[in-house]
């Protein structure tokens, strides 16, 4: 697919600025430094039985207000990717040995915070033959006896340099969500996602549908890093030919100055218009907000998800 820029013309706030220069940061994208009590309780929880959060390592904007209502995203199989993505801020290079006991640990942390919905995702591990998919299975199988009445949302790597048969072990783990996020729009992958090929994403998720065709998919992108509404609505198109079911759009926010620039922040209004079209296209859920994340109120969107469903299958 060809992936055209926007004219400056069509943002005037793009015309004149420099392409080093980052562009200000509107009042709709600040949020309130993390300070309340929930909080703290909720990172002592993390703390103590050694886990690490994406909340923390990819700087989500959101950990204040997730943390302080005791919610969090466990990130598993440690906390150094094998990918060099340009958007993210996890650290790459060579990733420690699996702790084995970690799976026991992310249950224990699931049941003491009282967690009806847990997300769970991790690093990419391409130095692991089955790309970590048996343990993200042990994992899902730790909570569900732990907590048996908790939903479970994973959000995987791709599994890009696995044998399909890997998908299977993770799927036959009975995940409530299946999430893999595309990312962005195809054209900007050679710079944003250059480990990763958009079309293997795409038929990830298509392959988990046809495998378990009751269970609900989920892939989110980020808008900001240059890309325009015609390749957007394009990611719609192709997410709903793979028959996934929720689609999520949040603003890209630059971790660090060698991290890839923001082109520029997308209005609200803008992201009200890609809600309205992604709705269209028969998403049964959509989240679009400059603060969304594909985390960010999950158990609150696997309720509206769910609801769709029985409303589609006429059962509400």
């Amino acid at each position: 697919m060809r992936d055209l820029k926007i004219p400056a013309e069509r943002h005037p706030e793009k015309a004149h600025r420099p392409d080093n220069e980052q562009p200000k940061k509107p009042s709709w994208i600040r949020v309130k430094a993390p300070v309340s009590e929930g909080y703290k309780q909720t990172r002592d929880i993390m703390r103590a039985n050694n886990l690490v959060t994406v909340c923390e390592e990819a700087g989500c904007p959101n950990v204040g207000e997730c943390w302080s209502q005791g919610h969090a995203t466990m990130m598993i199989m440690g906390e150094i990717c094998t990918r060099g993505c340009t958007f993210c801020n996890i650290a790459t290079g060579r990733p420690d040995e699996l702790d084995a006991f970690e799976p026991g640990r992310v249950a224990d942390a699931v049941q003491k915070l009282g967690l009806n919905h847990v997300v769970i995702t991790s690093v990419d591990r391409d130095d692991l033959t089955d790309g970590g998919a048996e343990h993200f299975a042990q994992t899902i199988r730790a909570v569900r006896h732990r907590s048996p009445n908790t939903t479970i949302e994973i959000l995987t790597p791709d599994f890009l340099k696995c044998e399909d048969s890997v998908l299977e072990t993770v799927v036959a783990a009975c995940p409530d969500v299946f999430n893999h996020n595309l990312e962005t729009v195809p054209g900007l992958y050679p710079e944003v996602r250059p480990g990763a090929r958009y079309f293997h994403s795409l038929r990830l998720l298509q392959r988990v549908k046809e495998m378990d065709p009751s269970m609900f998919t989920k892939s989110g992108i980020m808008v900001g890093l240059g890309e325009d509404r015609q390749s957007v609505l394009q990611v719609m198109d192709d997410m709903r030919s793979a028959d996934i079911d929720f689609l999520t759009i949040g603003q890209y926010l630059q971790p660090t100055p060698k991290h890839h620039r923001v082109d520029r922040f997308v209005t609200p209004e803008e992201f009200k218009s890609y809600e309205t079209a992604a709705f269209g296209k028969g998403f049964l859920m959509v989240s679009a907000t400059p603060l969304t994340r594909s985390s960010y109120h999950a158990g609150d969107d696997f309720a509206q998800l769910r609801a769709a469903r029985q409303k589609k299958l006429g059962l509400a």
